[in-house]
């Protein structure tokens, strides 16, 4: 595929907002890949990372290597997904503590319009389709409702949390940084990169590189041969993801971080929300979520004793905006064919 500089600019701003999407937990990088018309381009080239391309650079050189690797596409959408990762990974901190309701209901309506997108890429529906839908959606269902683990401070275990997360991070519907929250390796990883400690950074990515490695290879033999079923399946997941990205939440229980103790919240306040806790207080290091529910507007409301503003006019606006930038991503992916 012959590209021009301007094509791989283009490339880098679509890993910027693969990066800005994957720094929050509950959205996925793979959303926005697929979205904005680069996905099946990327689990190709992951999964051509093998010993026959090391024998190309052997027998045929550096410039045969490169092209076989696809490697200015690679540069390019890493280059855009680093430095928005590691930029927005702080941003997306402050709005997650300050604007909670916001930021989820910009992401509540960039996943409806995804779930519209990727469910009419599917062609020829059937039972098998439709079974690997609900299948997609009860999976990421139950994977958002899991209660996230005690955080672990032993930097090893990044490596394999980097090989599990990578996997979620390339799938429509699965967040890799919610997945990370679950193991309890968030924490742990956006400390490494708020102080730049390089041995947990390191260990996190080999890790990441290992998975991803392994995972592109079934991705690629799953849309080689069942195209429709897995686009319903990935359908599904996005479908299902909407339970963590709802903006109003009830929490349930909270880990205290000193002691790695696991509570429910209504010990420590009378507020039903953590995130309004903590902003009422600004203390937002002592407690961590670790269950919740997602409940209405009204009752996000009445949990917080009146005292917690809804939002629901600003959220329906950033849900449409949410809503609408999918279709501008789709065009800008359309348009770069």
């Amino acid at each position: 595929m012959q590209r021009r500089l301007k094509d791989y600019l283009l490339i880098s701003l679509k890993g910027v907002a693969m990066g800005a999407a994957d720094a929050v937990p509950g959205v996925s990088g793979g959303t926005i890949a697929f979205i904005s018309g680069i996905y099946e381009e990327l689990i190709a080239t992951i999964s051509g990372v093998n010993l026959a391309l090391f024998k190309t650079l052997k027998t045929e050189g550096l410039s045969a290597f490169w092209k076989q690797l696809n490697g200015n596409f690679i540069v390019a959408l890493l280059t855009g997904i680093i430095i928005s990762f590691v930029s927005f990974m702080r941003l997306a901190k402050y709005l997650l503590e300050h604007h909670p309701v916001l930021i989820w209901s910009f992401f509540f309506g960039l996943i409806i319009a995804s779930i519209l997108f990727i469910g009419k890429q599917i062609n020829k529906w059937s039972i098998s389709t439709v079974i690997a839908l609900i299948v997609g959606a009860l999976a990421a269902f139950y994977i958002t409702s899991l209660p996230s683990l005690a955080s672990s401070n032993n930097p090893y275990f990044l490596f394999v949390a980097g090989a599990i997360a990578i996997c979620a991070m390339i799938l429509p519907g699965i967040s890799g940084s919610f997945i990370l929250l679950i193991l309890g390796a968030y924490k742990t990883l956006s400390n490494a990169f708020h102080d730049f400690d390089i041995k947990k950074i390191a260990l996190f990515g080999t890790g990441a590189v290992v998975g991803l490695l392994s995972f592109s290879h079934v991705l690629k033999w799953l849309f080689k041969n069942y195209h429709n079923t897995t686009l319903a399946i990935l359908t599904g997941f996005i479908l299902g993801s909407l339970n963590k990205v709802w903006p109003w939440k009830k929490t349930v229980s909270v880990m205290i971080d000193k002691t790695g103790d696991i509570v429910p919240l209504n010990t420590i306040t009378d507020f039903g929300t953590l995130s309004f806790f903590q902003k009422t207080t600004n203390d937002f290091d002592t407690y961590k979520t670790i269950a919740e529910q997602s409940v209405n507007p009204l009752q996000y409301s009445e949990l917080n004793n009146y005292l917690a503003n809804p939002q629901i006019a600003v959220a329906i606006a950033l849900m449409i905006a949410g809503f609408l930038t999918i279709f501008i991503l789709e065009k800008v992916g359309h348009k770069s064919k």
